[in-house]
Order: C-alpha cells, then sequence, then structure tokens
C-alpha cells in the first residue's frame, strides 16, 4: 500500500536512546499484517507483491494477514496479486473491513481463512468494460472476446472459493451483487463474521 506519511499515524516509543519514531504501516508488516486499501491498480499491485514476498522469505510458514477496504479496480493488476498470494507458501487471512468490491471480492475470498467485520460487505459482478468502444468489426470483436475470457477467469475464480458452480456464479455476477458479511458466509464468499481481531 503507497501511503504518504501524511497519511500514516506515526508511533512513538521511548528507548534508552530517547524518543523513537516509525510510522505504524512499518509495524503493521512486521507484525506479518498488510492492507489493500482504496482501488486495484499498478501501484497497489507493487506495494502488495512486494509485501507478500518479502514476507514469505522472511518466514515461509507463518500466517499473513490482508486487510480490505477497496472498491476493486484493474482486473490484470488484480489477478497478479491473486497470482502472488497463491504463490506464496504462507497460510493467508483475509480480513474484510469496509467494502471488498469487484476485484477486491476475487482477492478477499481466496484467502485461506476468510473474516468479515459485522457492518462490512462484498460485491461481485461480472468484469466491466472501460470507456466506449470503437474501432473495426475485427477489434470490437476482440475487445468482446477478451471481455468474455476475462469474465471467465473471474467465474472460475469465484467458484474454486466458494465451492459454487461455475452456472451459479455467472448467474449471480450478471449484476451488481451485494452481500452483507451473514450473506457473504451463507455464499460461500466469508467463513465467519468476527467483532474483535
Amino acid at each position: 500500500m503507497n501511503i504518504s506519511s501524511a497519511d500514516t499515524p506515526n508511533i512513538i516509543k521511548e528507548s534508552n536512546r530517547g524518543y523513537d519514531t516509525f510510522r505504524i504501516v512499518d509495524k503493521m508488516l512486521a507484525d506479518r499484517e498488510i492492507a489493500c486499501i482504496g482501488p486495484i491498480d499498478a501501484a497497489q499491485t507493487d506495494s502488495l507483491c512486494l509485501q507478500l514476498r518479502y514476507l514469505q522469505k522472511e518466514d515461509p510458514a507463518a500466517e499473513i494477514t490482508i486487510f480490505f477496504n477497496s472498491p476493486g479496480g484493474e482486473v490484470q493488476s488484480g489477478l497478479a496479486i491473486y497470482d502472488t498470494m497463491r504463490a506464496v507458501s504462507c497460510p493467508i487471512r483475509t480480513v474484510c473491513l469496509g467494502m471488498a468490491g469487484s476485484m477486491a471480492a476475487l482477492l478477499f475470498i481466496s484467502g485461506d481463512q476468510r473474516d468479515m467485520l459485522p457492518h462490512s460487505r462484498v460485491m461481485i459482478h461480472d468484469p466491466l468494460l472501460q470507456g466506449g468502444v470503437s474501432g473495426s468489426a475485427l477489434e470490437v470483436k476482440t475487445i468482446a472476446d477478451n471481455l468474455m475470457r476475462t469474465r471467465d477467469i473471474t467465474a472460475e475464480i469465484i467458484a474454486e472459493h466458494t465451492g459454487k458452480t461455475i452456472d451459479e456464479v455467472l448467474e449471480t455476477t450478471a449484476h451488481d451483487a451485494y452481500f452483507e458479511a451473514e450473506e457473504a458466509v451463507a455464499y460461500g464468499l466469508a467463513d465467519r463474521v468476527i467483532r474483535t481481531f
């Protein structure tokens, strides 16, 4: 997560050297906790993948927790994070606080242990076409074919992590489908609702 120093609270601790100041996100990383906050884009992907790979090198067996509050974002960036989450040997716990929407939902549901706070939500839907479509008939067909392939990929991911069939997933994702915490557990998008960390 790329956070400016103005956005990040600092921790001040007294030591025999005086007072030490460091960013809270550095302390969280040391505790193997990272966050996916805001849109998923190239910068978010770079940061999350770097942190996951670093924590894998530090201890390939220790759990990593990823906190989500994201509306989603770029599919290809999200799939890079998904592949990295699956590639590391560490068990990954995902926690939804606020919203895990669209691509963020796919990342959230891929955790080994998936927790939601009581008032958090998950939203899944078919991939969206960004911007207007123009060009030759063949160019438009290529765009449509790529979008349908992306739809198949995301539906397969959701089906794998929920236990639903591809057809059930496609029926659900034909529109924006919002799930409150308990509904997400019932659908298989999450494992439990938590009230304490």
